[in-house]
């Protein structure tokens, strides 16, 4: 028989996935007993969480002027990307806002300082909630839902959330596993608590990724382990779980080409279908395609610092967060002293600086995270002595599987861009629908109130909802509905209680349809 070109590469591609698996199941049995299985130093423990909370910090800030400005590019070797030695104290005073997947993870991370390391779900969804920071996409429609008497249990699925695959728990997990050292169970476990408030589907695992990543970079020493070992916490039948196994592969054969794996990442998982931003639009701020470029820059970078981080910023999209993804790990798995002196410079000089809407410097923030992980490796069945601690790996977890948006296709985006006094319809075909827009205050004089706004589908009032002005308090869409029966749908919007004092903004509608 004689093997085509597309055959052979099929063969090699299977081959290399079996490979993977087997590898997967040789450390299948790590951590499935109950028995103490490894011992570090306080001192390397200590370095390596103040690695990991460094690397975050280096890492957004060299993406700080790059992010979301490739969008389905990389950046040219050419650019010369940023940096100075006070270029993290001009950060934080220039543009605090940048340290958002830093300053999110402070806000569990000071509930779980306060009430320890069991700290309960309603505690974490209420601070949560009562945050005052500006948040975009999954983080704000969770926060909207949670204000809005939704459980923390429903906040973040897709039902509720449009933004459940996007990036956003992925960004802020990185606590979950700096709290959890070679204890990926744990890093899981608290990703159960707080990851579902906020995602849903490959939104959530991307989380648990970065959870469990962080959680092996303690343990291990080469960087395709960490990432493989992670894995196994993912769904297998997931997207998330076949795009980053597809990164793995695209490594292997293309092992000192980044580039090419960034164009097959681009080829098979650059569509977002979720966002209501991204669809028909070249912004991508998905999960899975994001984690694959971390994945990515980590593969290639190996354990270079600067390699790692450079790598991850120039794939571009969410080039400032993945960076700090990559280098939050990278930084945990060679500790502090390893990184690089003309990161680190620039690091000690703004360590006692304390990150915006927190009350922790980084300084605090290391101290904090180790009496945390301490807390959590007695309590998880290890043991703590003067100068070590012996860590119980646990038993691994394979989370729920969701599928996100199942059976939804994106069919049209109809722009409107007009202003409506009280109400506003229009008509589709499909299956389900985001209505964009947001509310506008006519009399500024006027205060701030709810405005109630009802939702009708075919005549039949499905959803009541409070419509805000603030944009802390904001619905990041006015309106959305999925599973509906495949078919044609009239949609209304009213508005029941404006007084003549507020009109909606509509700017687009966006429809699905049950197959492609």
């Amino acid at each position: 028989m004689k093997f085509s070109t597309v055959n052979l590469r099929n063969f090699f591609r299977c081959f290399l996935v079996l490979m993977l698996l087997s590898v997967i199941g040789f450390y299948k049995g790590f951590g499935q007993s109950n028995k103490i299985d490894i011992r570090l130093s306080k001192a390397n423990l200590l370095d390596k969480i103040k690695g990991g909370w460094a690397g975050q910090t280096i890492g957004v800030t060299y993406g700080w002027p790059t992010e979301f400005v490739y969008l389905g590019t990389y950046i040219q070797n050419y650019e010369r990307i940023k940096w100075h030695d006070d270029y993290i104290n001009q950060a934080m005073r220039e543009f605090p806002g940048l340290f958002d997947d830093i300053y999110v993870d402070l806000t569990f991370l000071e509930v779980y300082h306060r009430l320890g390391i069991d700290a309960p779900i309603d505690s974490l969804a209420s601070a949560f909630s009562r945050t005052e920071y500006e948040l975009w996409h999954a983080n704000q429609c969770a926060r909207y839902n949670l204000r809005n008497g939704l459980p923390a249990t429903a906040s973040g699925h897709w039902r509720n959330n449009p933004h459940a695959d996007d990036i956003d728990f992925q960004i802020e997990a990185d606590f979950a596993g700096l709290l959890s050292p070679g204890m990926p169970n744990r890093a899981t476990e608290i990703c159960e608590r707080v990851g579902k408030m906020i995602s849903s589907g490959d939104g959530y695992y991307g989380g648990v990724m970065v959870a469990n990543m962080y959680a092996w970079a303690f343990l291990e020493r080469e960087i395709k382990t960490v990432i493989v070992n992670s894995l196994r916490a993912i769904p297998k039948k997931s997207n998330f779980y076949k795009c980053i196994t597809d990164v793995l592969f695209w490594h292997e054969q293309y092992p000192d080409d980044w580039k090419k794996t960034w164009f097959e990442i681009q080829k098979k998982w650059a569509e977002d279908i979720g966002c209501p931003n991204g669809v028909f639009h070249p912004l991508n701020i998905e999960a899975k395609l994001n984690m694959a470029y971390v994945v990515m820059a980590l593969l290639y970078g190996g354990h270079d610092f600067y390699k790692t981080m450079d790598i991850a910023t120039r794939a571009g999209q969410d080039s400032d967060c993945n960076p700090s993804t990559a280098c939050g790990i990278l930084g945990t798995m060679i500790g502090f002293k390893n990184i690089p002196e003309t990161w680190i410079i620039p690091l000690l000089k703004a360590d006692t600086v304390k990150f915006s809407h927190s009350k922790y410097s980084l300084t605090d923030i290391y101290d904090v995270n180790m009496g945390l992980a301490l807390e959590n490796i007695e309590s998880s069945g290890g043991r703590v002595s003067e100068d070590s601690v012996y860590i119980n790996a646990g038993v691994i977890q394979e989370v729920e599987y969701v599928k996100n948006f199942k059976d939804h296709f994106p069919d049209l985006r109809v722009k409107i861009d007009k202003y409506s006094d009280n109400s506003f319809n229009f008509e589709f075909t499909g299956v389900g629908f985001v209505l964009g827009g947001h509310l506008v205050k006519l009399d500024k004089s006027v205060p701030d109130k709810p405005i109630v706004a009802s939702l009708y589908i075919d005549g039949k009032k499905v959803e009541q909802a409070n419509l805000y002005t603030n944009a802390t308090d904001r619905r990041p869409e006015l309106f959305w509905r999925y599973s509906l029966s495949d078919g044609n749908h009239k949609v209304e919007v009213r508005l029941d209680n404006s007084s003549g004092a507020y009109k909606l903004y509509i700017s687009d509608y966006l429809t699905y349809k049950s197959k492609l």
